[in-house]
C-alpha cells in the first residue's frame, strides 16, 4: 500500500491554522489548485460523514467524505470516494501540533491508498507536491502576511 506523507512549519499559532483549514468545504479558499467546492445534501461542513464535492482548476472533479474531526487534536481524516487519479482506499489525515518555540504549528498531512502497482511512485509525488506541499506553500503565504 503506497503511503504518502509531507509535514512542515507555519509561522503562526495552531488554533489560527486550525481555523482555515477546519472547515471541511474551504478548501479552495486556501488551497491554490481547488477551484470550487460544496458539501453534498446540504449538511454542516464540519459533520463526520459529509462529502464535499469539488473541482480542481483543471476541470477534474473529486469527491471526498469527512471520517474524522477533533478540535481538541487539531486533526481531520476523510477518503476519496470518486476521483480521475486511479486511487482507491484512500484515507487521508491532515493533523497540526503546537510548536511551542515561536507559537508556530507543526503540520502533517499523509495517505495511505492502493492503486495500479506501476502508478504508485507517480502517485506518491503528486499527493506530496501538487496537493500536501503546494496546500502548505499556500497557508504559509497567507500567514507571512
Amino acid at each position: 500500500m503506497p503511503h504518502a506523507s509531507v509535514s512542515s512549519v507555519i509561522d503562526a499559532p495552531v488554533d489560527q491554522v486550525w481555523k482555515r483549514i477546519r472547515d471541511f468545504n474551504a478548501l479552495p479558499q486556501w488551497h491554490p489548485a481547488m477551484k470550487d467546492s460544496r458539501i453534498e445534501n446540504g449538511l454542516p461542513s464540519d459533520k463526520v460523514g459529509c462529502i464535499r464535492n469539488f473541482h480542481l482548476q483543471d476541470g477534474a472533479n473529486i469527491r471526498e467524505q469527512l471520517l474524522a474531526l477533533s478540535d481538541r487534536d487539531h486533526s481531520l481524516t476523510y477518503s476519496i470516494l470518486d476521483s480521475p487519479l486511479g486511487v482507491q482506499n484512500y484515507v487521508s489525515t491532515v493533523k497540526l501540533m503546537p510548536v511551542t518555540d515561536g507559537d508556530r504549528c507543526f503540520i502533517k498531512w499523509s495517505a495511505d491508498f492502493d492503486c495500479e502497482p506501476q502508478r504508485s511512485e507517480e502517485l506518491v509525488n503528486i499527493f506530496r507536491q501538487a496537493v500536501y506541499q503546494t496546500g502548505f506553500d499556500a497557508l504559509k503565504s497567507h500567514f507571512s502576511r
